[in-house]
């Protein structure tokens, strides 16, 4: 079984400079912005703008897209219109992160896998979805492999990693038919020992 600790990001030199940190303003902006992004791609179908499909990629597609300028190009290319939630002011510091995965070897990177993403990029926040906020990630450890989901708020979302003309491969579940899955390793509570908990950004404010 995988162990992922609680400051899971602690590399050599990977700690995150202060420029780079967001403040609560700008966590809860960032919040409604990736749900916003996860939202459409529910709804309208990937993004010829998110590359590799596949649930850690469904994650860095939507950080990528939320850390960008929301001007008007951005917007008819995406097809994102109002509502909106409230404007991100970021520095370009801030910006860059979308590009600047931490990964095992204490280099930036923009692409990282599930197990990178986690270990490297985020803080344990709780075995339970109970404390989970918008924007949070649920990962699970299957053994052979590992899956993120992420946090919406009513429902989780992710990619199967699988895709064809069927099927585009996006879920959206909601957390109470989550738990009712057959499947207990999929059930997002304290004593499945294939939920690894909750895990928060962490560049974002606790």
């Amino acid at each position: 079984m995988l162990l992922v600790s609680s400051r899971a990001g602690a590399a050599p030199g990977g700690a995150l400079a202060p420029e780079e940190m967001l403040d609560a303003s700008q966590s809860r902006a960032f919040r409604a912005w990736m749900v916003r992004i996860v939202d459409q791609q529910i709804a309208a179908g990937p993004s010829n703008r998110w590359v590799h499909r596949d649930c850690a990629g469904l994650v860095r597609y939507a950080v990528h897209e939320t850390l960008r300028e929301h001007d008007a190009a951005w917007r008819r290319a995406t097809g994102i219109s109002a509502p909106a939630p409230p404007p991100l002011q970021l520095s370009d510091h801030q910006r860059a992160l979308r590009n600047r995965w931490q990964r095992a070897d204490g280099s930036r990177a923009a692409y990282v896998g599930a197990l990178e993403l986690v270990q490297e990029n985020t803080t344990l926040v709780s075995r339970g979805i109970e404390q989970a906020q918008p924007g949070d990630l649920l990962f699970f450890d299957q053994g052979y492999d590992q899956h993120l989901m992420i946090w919406a708020g009513r429902y989780v979302a992710y990619h199967t990693g699988y895709a064809d003309a069927r099927d585009n491969g996006l879920r959206a579940v909601a957390p109470q038919e989550l738990l009712k899955w057959k499947d207990s390793r999929w059930h997002p509570v304290p004593d499945n020992p294939n939920f690894l908990g909750v895990f928060r950004l962490r560049f974002l404010a606790r």
